[in-house]
């Protein structure tokens, strides 16, 4: 993994960049939004007293502005959808509430928190038992490509909070080892990452399992409109709350940059597709001949992409123009002049891999995602001699430019094993009887592969990941219905193509 600067999961801040982050929130404040009727914002003082007691055992001494905001919806017992800058304590928000609806001596699983990946379900429960110092609630952690053992038992104990991946809570649950009855609180944590990971199809199969009376909340960076559509189905007239709207290109697009070598810029713009996952992306480059090389590049690596270059014929660059209308192209690699007049108006990110030429044109670009509304990112690459022109540029648009460090091997490796687990553990719950017992054949010869040649089981596994989650473009027209998510998985088994949070 990256070594990078240490960072607290409660507030869910860099320690070293806090004072940073409030500034950008106390920013944001005079431009968010907020349910109707608007609650007075919480304080350490006017806290519940468990809540307050949770709070002083760490040693706070004010909340974060996300949590000073959201905590008393979430205590007059509201559903709600949070969306916070990365980094801005959404984290803390919902953990602290749990402290005021959780009955101690009730021994039944009273809270769900679901996250899309294994390492942040271990961070949050990591940090709930700091905060559970001063009390006796009992909570576990679930999560795939670990044994079942140790959760099964945690589970016939009896725990009240379960932090996990939906793919492993929904094989609990199934199995009977797991019952939801008495569940008082759900959040979905990270909930635009999750469905770009493709947990959708379990979350609905999960839906089946809820009590109708509970209260459920969702807090993310982004909410795009697969977000609020999986709002829909899982809250009830839920509240709003943002502190990152307003100014769309201060406040509704995310702006990073990665200080790449010049050589190594191909391999990182995968390493951050692979990282993001975006649901949908146009990638700028400034000459025509990267622009080639990128898509084929792309291309080669399994990812579903075309270009739009000055030399392209008229019907290629048609047949490029029906794919985006028809919302079947992912990764658009293009030139500013080849993409001029072109309207996508779901595109969660645009990718830089050249600063432009032309300063004002990174506005140009930055704008064509977060349309209608929307929120998006926008990444760079730049040199180190770019970075004072690309500061320049935030400095004169008023753009918060954010450097970010480049992802590792390490850490791509372990954002792509949490996705593939989730496709196998998925295809594994729907496999008939009659298929298991056909599956048990194979046994021995995985484990003498695992012992003898992994690199043939490596293959196979990569074939697959490229399969399920790259190949097929996901729509940019807000998404599919539910008939057809389901269509899609029953063609995964069936060696067809699908993709994916």
């Amino acid at each position: 993994m990256s070594n990078g600067p240490k960072r607290s999961f409660i507030t869910g801040i860099d320690l070293t960049t806090r004072a940073q982050a409030e500034r950008s929130e106390e920013k944001a404040r005079s431009i968010f939004a907020e349910p109707d009727p608007p609650l007075p914002s919480a304080t350490v003082s006017n806290l519940p007293d468990k809540l307050r007691e949770a709070v002083e055992s760490i040693g706070w001494k004010e909340l974060m502005p996300v949590q000073q905001k959201a905590i008393p919806y979430l205590l007059n017992g509201q559903d709600l959808i949070v969306q916070s800058q990365t980094g801005s304590g959404k984290t803390g928000a919902f953990l602290l509430p749990l402290f005021n609806l959780l009955d101690e001596n009730q021994k039944g699983a009273q809270a769900l928190v679901l996250s899309p990946t294994r390492e942040l379900a271990r961070q949050i429960h990591e940090e709930f038992e700091v905060l559970c110092a001063a009390h006796s609630f009992t909570s576990v952690v679930i999560y795939g490509g670990v044994k079942y053992e140790p959760q099964i038992k945690a589970l016939k104990a009896g725990v009240q909070v379960i932090i996990g991946t939906p793919g492993r809570v929904l094989d609990h649950i199934q199995q009977g080892r797991l019952i939801l009855d008495d569940l008082r609180m759900m959040v979905f944590d990270e909930a635009d990452e999750m469905l770009s990971m493709g947990f959708y199809p379990d979350m609905l199969k999960l839906k089946r399992y809820l009590p109708p009376k509970r209260q459920s909340c969702m807090f993310s960076a982004t909410i795009p409109r697969r977000v609020r559509y999986l709002s829909r189905q899982f809250l009830n007239n839920p509240g709003f709350l943002s502190l990152s709207t307003g100014n769309v290109s201060v406040d509704a697009i995310e702006h990073r940059y990665y200080r790449v070598e010049k050589m190594a810029k191909d391999r990182v713009l995968a390493r951050l597709i692979e990282m993001e996952n975006p649901e949908s992306a146009i990638i700028f480059a400034n000459t025509k001949r990267d622009v080639e090389y990128l898509g084929q590049f792309l291309k080669n690596y399994g990812f579903d992409a075309d270009i739009l270059s000055g030399d392209l014929s008229q019907k290629a660059r048609e047949k490029v123009m029906q794919k985006i209308r028809d919302g079947k192209l992912r990764f658009l690699v293009a030139t500013d002049v080849a993409a001029r007049g072109i309207d996508i108006s779901d595109l969660s990110h645009v990718i830089m891999y050249d600063l432009p030429q032309d300063h004002e044109y990174y506005v140009h670009r930055a704008g064509r995602t977060a349309r209608a509304g929307k929120t998006g990112t926008a990444l760079v690459l730049i040199s180190i001699e770019e970075q004072r022109a690309l500061l320049a540029i935030g400095q004169r648009y008023s753009i918060p430019m954010t450097q970010h460090d480049v992802p590792g091997d390490d850490d791509v490796a372990q954002r792509v094993t949490d996705r593939l687990t989730v496709v196998l553990e998925s295809t594994f719950r729907d496999l008939s009887n009659l298929e298991k017992e056909r599956m048990q054949r194979f046994l021995p010869l995985v484990g003498n592969l695992a012992d003898e040649e992994p690199e043939l089981l490596a293959m196979l596994l990569d074939d697959l990941y490229h399969e399920t989650l790259h190949k097929r473009p996901v729509s940019g027209q807000g998404g599919r219905n539910d008939d057809n998510r389901e269509e899609g998985r029953g063609q995964d088994r069936g060696g067809g193509s699908r993709s994916r949070r």
